[in-house]
């Protein structure tokens, strides 16, 4: 999200929030670079200092490449002159630090995101648009409270896209180095977006990771994905609502979005219940049933007869418990991490008045911090449990990894990381 400084951006794709990070399953991106010919000779290059001797040398070595690979020099200066160093990724120590998907308990990302204010909002939006959102799903498969919740969950609905000037982000991020290839394809994206006039230099506002406009797509996405809904010869997700929705319908559609069918269903867990069958493996909807597995608020477990679902506990056996469908990993197109794409669902459902979660989240469960998960992750891997890397972050390697350990210790087979598990998997070694 645009308000947050979180330097895991050099670890993830998006970011914020935003398509920015390729992510598995989602459709490739296109070469942002134009087929121009460059006049015979190489130019040269004079640009006033930054202020800052690494995004200036940075800068004196990209510009001939961007020249190389096809952009006019013209468009190179606009998009280069008078970048300044971003603080989040060239200050004095721009260490990656935790984003709020992973750092967070999930329900407190899940208490900031499904706010009673956004989903509010987001009805009043739906209410206003009609329109719009009946037309973009007819025309893209995504349900408008989709839609919605992805606009409410990147910008507040159009509230809150960043102030920050994209080529400076992205040249800041180029020049720290870990990911100078991702940031140079970007604002090598940004150049093809001024030359084919769909935006000025100034217009070049983004978030702090370089996503832009009120469904925050990074440029290669833009480049690759962006309408012009309204018609009026630019591709304008600024400032145009209805051209930055259909932007992401677009997106989504392409990802693979399965028209009609839900992202995920609250289900209920009968007592007791074999806890290893939530293991990130999908079973038949005829499983579940056997299993004694239900709706948690009416209905059924699968009502698009999709056949078959994951099993998924965000905060463990004590926690709500979701079955997951195809639409689930498009969302996770946008924002790798579940906890996104569980807070979009909600959203979903919020809009429209189906308030969930209904079970109740275990906000005094003994979870572990982010040292205590290294250390749950180094002593799993030394066991022989691949939890995959070192990095404090309990994603699916990790509680994967833990609930094999479980199920070996004849311990609840959660996979949910508490100080408990953590004195078992050390007790082990």
């Amino acid at each position: 999200m645009n308000a947050l400084f979180f330097a895991s951006a050099f670890v993830l794709l998006s970011c914020q929030s935003t398509p920015e990070r390729p992510a598995p399953g989602q459709p490739p991106v296109t070469d942002p670079t134009p087929p121009v010919t460059q006049p015979p000779g190489n130019p040269t290059w004079s640009f006033d200092s930054s202020g800052h001797a690494q995004l200036d040398a940075w800068r004196a070595d990209f510009a001939p490449r961007a020249y190389a690979a096809g952009h006019s020099k013209d468009v190179i200066h606009s998009v280069l002159d008078g970048i300044e160093p971003m603080r989040q990724f060239l200050s004095v120590s721009s260490a990656p630090v935790d984003q709020a998907e992973f750092s967070k308990p999930i329900w407190d990302y899940v208490d900031d995101t499904v706010s009673a204010s956004r989903l509010s909002t987001g009805r009043q939006k739906l209410a206003n648009d009609t329109a719009l959102f009946d037309a973009l799903e007819r025309t893209y498969g995504v349900q408008k409270a989709y839609l919605a919740a992805i606009w409410g969950m990147e910008t507040s609905y159009g509230a809150v896209i960043g102030n920050f000037d994209a080529p400076s982000t992205l040249a800041s991020m180029a020049a720290e180095g870990r990911r100078q290839s991702f940031a140079e394809r970007e604002l090598m994206a940004l150049m093809t977006i001024l030359t084919a006039g769909d935006a000025y230099r100034h217009e070049l506002i983004a978030g702090w990771a370089g996503a832009m406009g009120q469904t925050q797509f990074m440029p290669t996405t833009y480049v690759a994905y962006a309408v012009d809904w309204t018609g009026d010869g630019t591709k304008d997700v600024w400032r145009a609502r209805a051209d930055a929705l259909a932007s992401a319908a677009n997106y989504l559609q392409a990802s693979g979005w399965r028209p009609g069918e839900p992202s995920l269903v609250e289900v209920s867990l009968p007592t007791p219940f074999n806890y290893s069958y939530a293991n990130g493996q999908k079973q038949p909807t005829s499983t579940w049933a056997a299993l004694g597995v239900t709706p948690a608020t009416g209905g059924v477990i699968d009502p698009a007869g999709i056949g078959q679902s994951e099993l998924w506990l965000p905060a463990g056996a004590a926690g709500p418990a979701f079955l997951l469908y195809p639409n689930f990993d498009v969302i996770k197109t946008y924002n790798r991490a579940d906890s996104y794409a569980l807070s979009v669902s909600l959203i979903a459902e919020g809009v429209q008045n189906r308030p969930a979660p209904a079970g109740a989240w275990p906000r005094d469960i003994d979870r572990l911090n982010i040292e205590e998960i290294k250390r749950l992750q180094s002593a799993l891997n030394q066991l022989g449990y691949s939890a995959g890397p070192v990095d404090g972050i309990a994603g699916r390697g990790t509680r994967n990894a833990l609930q094999s350990f479980q199920i070996a210790a004849g311990m609840l087979a959660d996979g949910f990381p508490t100080r408990r598990a953590l004195a078992a998997v050390e007790g082990a070694l």
